[in-house]
């Protein structure tokens, strides 16, 4: 019984990692999108805590001057980080997503890591027991 992409050029199963390589590292990049809304959110919160014990310890003036121009400030015009993380979702994310699914469907018979499991078929040692093709 033949494998699922058996058929599939190397160069091919090469191109088509590269793609999915690429999401990995958008993934990544989402990762730390995701780091920076809970940071921003984060540092907010305290800087209201800071108004507030500014304002109980007599520093209206100050306290007004941070409440009125940081809490709450949009970090990109017309935004907070949530609508930033979502925006980057609907606009890249997804669809990348989509097209390297596409892509593997199209191209390696739907085999996510055909490279890679070429690739340990290749470097594993035979008959070794830490070294076994499946779970």
């Amino acid at each position: 019984m033949a494998e699922r992409g058996e058929q599939v050029p190397d160069s091919t199963a090469q191109a088509v990692g590269k793609v999915g390589e690429a999401l990995e590292y958008v993934e990544r990049a989402r990762g730390h999108l995701y780091s920076f809304h809970q940071l921003i959110g984060h540092a907010d919160l305290l800087l209201g805590e800071a108004v507030d014990a500014l304002r109980d310890d007599g520093h209206a003036d100050i306290a007004d001057i941070l409440a009125t121009e940081m809490v709450g400030r949009n970090v990109i015009n017309g935004r907070w980080t949530f609508q930033v993380v979502e925006e980057f979702d609907d606009t890249y994310w997804h669809p990348f997503r989509a097209h390297t699914e596409r892509v593997r469907n199209e191209l390696t018979d739907g085999e996510r890591h055909l490279h890679e499991a070429r690739m340990k078929e290749e470097r594993r040692t035979h008959g070794h027991p830490d070294h076994s093709k499946e779970p």
